[in-house]
């Protein structure tokens, strides 16, 4: 089980719940290429680079990319998704800005209209850099319309399946597997 680092300098990302929801459900996963789109801390990031031979990672924060100093590993990109990417990965991981909201005040975890708008932009974006086969796993929640997400990765082609879900005291976190 993946532990929670309590000791992070004053000016990082810290890793949440959820980032910790979804390291326990990929730390076995291994292959050539991996991507975390939406890196912030990097802890899932640094987590990959266990069982990968080549990892990236992707965040539309350059302040967050500069200060992952406890998870910090090398190829990380300033981007949207992974627009600046042409490589094929094996593996992509990404902790969605699922909340739904009416506007996006922060890019961490606002995911617009219904927990949807970001995230689809995000599912478009990781698409064309997802190897026949490949598999993205992504984190939704109950307080978004999850549903309305997995039939759009459906509609991109995707075979999905909820592969975890975990109660929390205002929301049901949602693991969800999406094979290219």
């Amino acid at each position: 089980m993946i532990l929670q680092n309590k000791f992070l300098k004053n000016d990082e990302y810290p890793p949440s719940e959820d980032t910790f929801f979804i390291a326990n459900n990929i730390e076995n996963e291994k292959g050539n290429y991996a991507l975390d789109v939406g890196s912030g801390s990097g802890y899932l990031t640094k987590l990959l680079l266990e069982n990968f031979s080549f990892v990236v990672g992707t965040d539309v924060n350059y302040h967050v990319l500069q200060h992952q100093s406890s998870y910090k590993t090398p190829n990380l990109i300033c981007c949207n998704g992974s627009d600046a990417l042409k490589i094929k990965f094996d593996f992509i991981v990404c902790n969605l800005p699922y909340l739904a909201t009416d506007e996006i005040l922060d890019v961490a975890t606002d995911g617009g209209a219904e927990g949807f708008e970001i995230p689809k932009n995000i599912f478009d974006s990781v698409l064309k850099n997802l190897k026949e086969s490949g598999k993205f796993i992504f984190v939704t929640s109950s307080l978004s319309n999850y549903q309305k997400l997995i039939d759009y990765a459906q509609t991109l082609g995707f075979r999905t399946r909820i592969i975890a879900k975990k109660k929390l005291f205002f929301e049901e976190l949602i693991l969800v597997e999406a094979i290219n």
